[in-house]
């Protein structure tokens, strides 16, 4: 583990997350500043996700293929990857090697 994937003093909202039956589970975290962001896992599939808020992606482990709405294209994503998603928008996944994720909000 490295010090940029350490998250030191949260709180930790212990609820559970639970997208797509089970495909998706995520648990909400907060920083002292009052940050929020998101850790889980994405299993094998194909899934469709909506935004409020601005998203980045920081993908920790796994592969996966991202379209984001309004374009054609699929874009590989692994391990150390990232990718910004607009507030009130969309993304296409398509995981192939279960993805373990952090999701920066704002």
């Amino acid at each position: 583990m490295t010090a940029e994937n350490v998250y030191a003093n949260v709180t930790l909202d212990p609820r559970a997350n639970v997208y797509f039956d089970g495909a998706c589970v995520s648990h909400t975290f907060f920083l002292a500043d009052g940050t929020r962001k998101s850790a889980g896992v994405i299993l094998p599939a194909s899934l469709e996700f909506g935004t409020e808020a601005p998203e980045v992606m920081e993908l920790h482990s796994g592969a996966c293929r991202v379209k984001l709405a309004g374009s054609d294209e699929w874009v590989a994503y692994g391990a150390g990857d990232s990718f910004s998603v607009p507030a009130s928008s969309s993304f296409a996944i398509e995981v192939t090697d279960a993805v373990s994720y952090v999701c920066h909000y704002g």
